[in-house]
């Protein structure tokens, strides 16, 4: 690395290649700089944010939107944080403005910017009539006294907002720094260079959902505030919109944004953001609301349209009537959930018919359009097709035109439906709805994060090419601890085209190096990435003493199996963990113990918890003293649990108090249990010493490979061919092992053999027989709603036989097929699909994977004339 890019790194200045260039907007502002490798800008004609220690002026209109005047009084906050020295903001009238000065605001309602824009001064024309489009511009000479300013410009006021706040991220500002944090770098000088960059987003409405929120979120925000109320919702705001996000689902669970505390709504219409409310909550009136007022007929009245519809109008009037009273007219800025679902996030009755849904949606638009005084499709309204409500769709309801559509996941991160590539363009547009949290089956996962970026990424690329992108919004269940996919999740949002398979895999070094700087970032993108791999092969809810093989009690000591293989994945994990720490600053200690070290730490012990647990109830079968030095190890663990989350309560003099109270061990049926609850344990009469070595875990080897088994990663094919305009792509990582194999780009029609789009494989198979292919997939979903989703194989030109993979969830019990395949997919977070190849002979073979149907993410293949054993697939299925 040069030292001139060292020095920009050190800086954090901005960079530019012409101009401000093309500066990948999703990414930080040094992964931009380190892919492009440009030097500082010349101080000659950069934009001094930060000079010697002083930043610049912050100047608004005495007219700007109150979004406006939120940015710029966060922005002078930034500028202290990083200067160390407060910024003087001026509200109005310039005067005697002397030295360099940052001007915001919104083209067409800033008299400043206007200005500058009659005279020639700066181009910003192209922003007219966008949506939330910015350009931050470096002028010289804009006004009497100052020789050179930074100016962002919004073409509305929120892309202003999002223009500021991005200079404050690429100035080292994260967006995680109250909510994680996150450490501000201070530095003397902070250039900006000559020219102008525009950016704005590809997806109309981008946020999250605050669900599942007890005890985690509520109990904190009533420790810290008295309740989630507008000075919690303060800083999830500033969150959303410098992630430049602009909507928002409230939490729910007994709570009501509007009604617990009415300036939270005037609060977030004053910052910019956008409300709505979560699928089952129609007309912007939380399901709380009806069982506390009259108003929605008698307190818990019938939820049935059927029997209380006047009561529940009454009831979603009062929402338009409290949306419109901002007064003048105007309305605070939401986008209204019509529809309607079983009271308590349930299922309607048994049978209710699409017509009815359709009465109750027409009859919502009159209400609308009634209140507001305009067409009702000058509201912007959502109708979310969530769980049986997509039944409704695939069955032929219809709503008005100008309702986006709002897709769902399967709530395990498998989007169930798309946009049919048939069908005719909606004023409305097309959604998603994902989840990084669910409460329901087949098990609640609620305490950590566990979900890989890399899937997120394939799934919701998959979304975008396919049309949905009128609103991306993903369910967070507390914020924290869902901080890396978040951020992941609406920064593909802002730009689905720049995250290519690259920027994805580049993603972690570059978050970590922007969250902690670049000289660990390269460790801890690794050791993220890891995690996330390893969390995801199983989640913690899901796993147990009994989820993975031990390899049994062996004349040379205790071999742990592919259990044991996954303890010392953990030991070394949590090994490189700590060694990263003590290279950091102290002050970023905080941020890595809540962002990689106690979700390492944690899921770790848990899995070391009922690994003890194993073995305690393998050698107690047997009357082994042994198990008792296993039984103190899962004392020990389940009181590590407890002191971990003590340690994370107690983080920023007990900033976060409550935050991980989630309870996560020790599930019998898919809710929550009630409390933390160890492992039962059995205690041998007599005691063994157990050696270091006994107790350590011995690695089972491959079988050899003239057993008759040949396995492949699916990155390791011999030839990839192309063809119909796809191209095969690595996505490293995706999945349980070394990564995953997809055709991009996604969202293509299906392909026939004749095509020729498929992988090819050599494989050396050493022992004759019958041959058995099995492929792993990462579980994916028809979005089309035909009978599965076709991958075909062959072997040394023979004929091609599909598979289909169905593990689709439909209506009806848990005990049908499909809700048993969709489970065991779910639980195992893999398909997989087997093939009988007839016999083959020993030697060299050459096994085709052929891309029939999209959206089919190939992760392994085993190859076999013999019985394979679990290693080679991995876990074994588990009942839920």
């Amino acid at each position: 690395m040069s030292a001139d890019l060292k020095d920009a790194i050190s800086r954090r200045t901005l960079m530019n290649g012409a101009g401000w260039g093309t500066a990948i907007a999703a990414l930080p502002a040094i992964a931009a700089a380190a892919s492009k490798r440009i030097a500082a800008p010349d101080r000659r004609t950069a934009f001094p944010l930060i000079a010697d220690g002083v930043p610049a002026t912050v100047l608004i209109d005495a007219t700007a939107d109150s979004a406006v005047r939120h940015v710029a009084t966060d922005f002078a906050k930034d500028l202290e944080r990083v200067s160390g020295k407060p910024a003087r903001m001026i509200d109005g009238a310039a005067g005697d403005l002397r030295g360099p000065v940052v001007i915001i605001g919104v083209l067409g309602q800033s008299p400043t910017i206007d200005r500058l824009a009659a005279t020639g001064k700066i181009a910003a024309t192209d922003l007219r009539g966008e949506w939330e489009a910015f350009r931050q511009i470096v002028v010289d000479d804009p006004m009497p006294g100052v020789a050179r300013a930074l100016v962002i410009v919004g073409s509305d006021r929120r892309g202003a907002v999002f223009g500021t706040y991005d200079v404050s991220e690429r100035i080292g500002v994260s967006p995680w720094h109250w909510f994680a944090d996150v450490p501000v770098p201070r530095q003397r000088d902070v250039l900006i260079p000559p020219g102008s960059r525009r950016d704005q987003p590809k997806v109309r409405y981008r946020g999250f959902f605050i669900n599942d929120e007890d005890p985690c979120l509520s109990g904190w925000a009533k420790k810290a505030f008295g309740g989630v109320n507008s000075g919690m919702y303060a800083h999830v705001f500033e969150l959303l919109l410098r992630m430049k996000g602009n909507y928002l689902w409230p939490a729910m669970w007994g709570k009501a944004f509007a009604d617990d505390d009415p300036k939270s709504m005037v609060l977030a219409d004053a910052m910019g953001v956008v409300m709505g409310n979560s699928h089952h909550e129609p007309m912007l009136r939380a399901q709380a609301e009806w069982h506390r007022h009259t108003d929605g007929g008698v307190t818990g009245g019938a939820w049935d349209y059927e029997k209380n519809g006047d009561n529940l109008r009454k009831f979603w009037r009062g929402g338009m009537e409290r949306m419109m009273a901002k007064g003048g007219g105007r309305r605070y800025e939401s986008v209204v959930t019509v529809g309607m679902r079983g009271d308590g996030d349930e299922a309607m009755a048994e049978g209710t018919a699409t017509g009815l849904l359709e009465r109750v949606v027409t009859d919502q638009r009159k209400i609308i359009a009634d209140v507001t005084g305009k067409p009702a499709a000058a509201t912007p309204q959502v109708w979310a097709l969530y769980k049986e409500v997509q039944d409704y769709y695939d069955h032929g309801m219809k709503v008005p035109d100008d309702v986006t559509l709002l897709f769902s996941d399967d709530n395990w991160g498998q989007i169930r439906r798309l946009p049919d590539p048939a069908a005719a363009p909606r004023a409305g547009g097309y959604g998603i709805y994902y989840h990084f949290d669910y409460v329901g089956g087949p098990r609640n996962y609620k305490w950590l994060n566990t979900n890989q970026i890399e899937k997120t990424w394939q799934q919701m690329d998959l979304a975008y090419q396919r049309g949905a992108r009128a609103i991306w919004i993903a369910n967070v269940g507390d914020i924290k601890p869902m901080e890396y996919p978040l951020g992941f999740f609406l920064a593909q949002a802002w730009n689905p085209e720049a995250m290519t398979p690259a920027a994805l895999a580049a993603y972690p070094r570059d978050w970590a190096a922007a969250t902690f700087g670049p000289e660990q970032a390269d460790a801890i993108g690794e050791m993220v990435t890891a995690y996330s791999r390893y969390v995801a092969r199983r989640k913690p809810e899901l796993i147990d003493e009994t989820s993975f093989p031990l390899g049994g009690v062996t004349p040379a000591g205790l071999d742990g199996g592919e259990f044991g293989t996954m303890i010392a994945e953990w030991d070394a994990l949590d090994a490189r963990v700590a060694s990263v720490r003590a290279r950091l600053r102290p002050d970023q200690h905080d941020a890595y113990y809540q962002l990689v070290e106690f979700p390492v730490s944690a899921v770790g012990n848990l899995y070391r918890m009922y690994y003890a647990t194993a073995w305690n109830r393998l050698l107690a079968g047997t009357n082994d003293p042994r198990a008792n030095y296993f039984a103190d190890q899962v004392e020990a663990t389940f009181a590590r649990d407890a002191a971990l989350t003590r340690s994370y309560h107690a983080l920023n003099g007990g900033k976060w108090d409550g935050m991980m109270a989630q309870v996560h061990m020790s599930y019998v049926i898919w809710n929550d249990p009630t409390a933390q609850t160890m492992p039962s344990i059995v205690r041998i009469a007599g005691d063994t010493p157990v050696s270091e070595r006994s107790r350590q875990p011995k690695f089972v080897a491959p079988r050899p490979t003239d057993d008759g088994i040949v396995a492949v990663e699916a990155p390791a094919f011999s030839r990839a061919r192309d063809g119909k305009g796809l191209r095969w792509a690595t996505l490293p990582n995706l999945g349980r092992t070394a990564g995953a194999v997809v055709a991009l780009p996604q969202g293509r029609p299906a392909t026939a053999m004749t095509d020729g789009v498929c992988l090819e494989y050599d494989m050396t198979v050493r022992k004759a027989g019958p041959a058995t292919l099995t492929l792993t997939l990462a579980p994916t979903l028809d979005t089309i709603g035909h009978a599965g989703g076709r991958i075909g194989v062959s072997i040394d030109g023979g004929p091609v036989q599909p598979l289909v993979a169905a593990p689709e969830v439909t209506g009806g019990s848990t005990d049908t097929p499909g809700k048993k395949r969709w489970a065991t997919a779910v639980c195992d977070n893999a398909v997989r699909l087997s093939a009988n190849l007839g016999q083959v002979t020993a030697g060299r073979h050459t096994v085709k994977v052929w891309r029939l149907d999209d959206n089919m993410v190939l992760q392994k293949l085993v190859l076999s004339t013999v019985p394979v054993p679990p290693s080679y697939l991995g876990p074994p299925p588990k009942r839920a």
